[in-house]
């Protein structure tokens, strides 16, 4: 939590904690409805979005949610006509959000890799982890940059201090499950 705001971190990923093949996207083997309900009715709820670029452009937003895309394309914050546009190393997060959002609330964070790096160090409040059985996505994009050095996306949720609810059957036929991580203390 910084100020009015609250993180919640939203991922589905692989077995071997993937989120999107080597070229960036999302394959179809992590495409789940249950998931995607679950997932949408968190961002309606949200007072804003903060995602990559990337998933900024492939993901168009018909609802026109309030959208913070972080970018190294701008020098601090810039409102555009599809959203406000952020650069960390230029503004603070809690800057950001006081201009973009503020009468605070939840900022959900669907990444990519490099928005869910930034807020693991900045701290999430709660990360909706959701796992689909069975699929393995060789060279893919770890949700988590220490994913790459050996350790889990279970682990690194563990280690920046937020602890597992027990999981949730979200579609048993597609063996797709959401573990809830929440901060304590």
């Amino acid at each position: 939590m910084i100020g009015r705001w609250t993180f919640h971190g939203h991922a589905i990923v692989s077995e071997d904690d993937r989120i999107a093949g080597a070229d960036g996207l999302t394959p179809d083997s992590l495409r789940n409805e249950a998931d995607w309900r679950r997932f949408q009715s968190a961002l309606d709820t949200a007072a804003v979005t903060i995602l990559g670029r990337l998933g900024h452009e492939v993901n168009p937003n018909p609802k026109r949610r309030r959208r913070l895309v972080m970018s190294r394309s701008v020098a601090g914050l810039e409102r555009h006509d599809d959203g406000w546009w952020w650069n960390p190393a230029g503004m603070s997060i809690g800057k950001a959000l006081a201009e973009v959002a503020p009468e605070g609330g939840v900022a959900a964070i669907p990444g990519g890799r490099e928005v869910f790096d930034f807020f693991l160090e900045t701290g999430f409040d709660r990360f909706d982890l959701a796992r689909v059985a069975g699929v393995r996505i060789a060279g893919g994009i770890p949700i988590f940059s220490s994913v790459s050095e050996g350790r889990s996306a279970a682990g690194s949720l563990a280690a920046h201090g937020l602890r597992p609810a027990p999981p949730e059957v979200l579609d048993a036929a597609a063996g797709v499950s959401v573990t809830r991580w929440q901060r304590t203390g």
